[in-house]
């Protein structure tokens, strides 16, 4: 069996990076992906996809990427029981920066 996922995607709102109490760091974010096909009226349909990183990935992506950049994502899906409603999201064992929003200029 295999549980793996490839996704590319803007971010929606800055990363944040949180610490549990045993020292693990991680970040929860999500990322606005539109589909490939357009649906009866015409348009393309955004999905929006949650992403929980750990440790070093959560670091580089806290410290490096804002709301609006273009990010790659490899990692698998996990899905957990809250409160008696299902989530699912994406684990990202990877992400490549593939372009931030402001097109390089950290002044705008």
């Amino acid at each position: 069996m295999l549980n793996q996922v490839i996704a590319v995607g803007r971010i929606v709102k800055d990363v944040e990076k949180r610490e549990e109490e045993d020292g693990k760091t991680y970040a929860e974010m999500t990322i606005a992906v539109p589909r490939s096909f357009k649906n009866e009226d015409g348009e393309y349909d955004t999905d929006f996809i949650d992403c929980i990183l750990w440790n070093g990935v959560a670091d580089n992506v806290a410290e490096y990427c804002r709301k609006g950049d273009l990010v790659g994502i490899k990692g698998r899906i996990q899905s957990t029981m809250h409160d008696g409603y299902r989530t699912t999201d994406i684990v990202a064992e990877k992400v490549t920066f593939l372009s931030n929003s402001k097109g390089g200029n950290e002044d705008e």
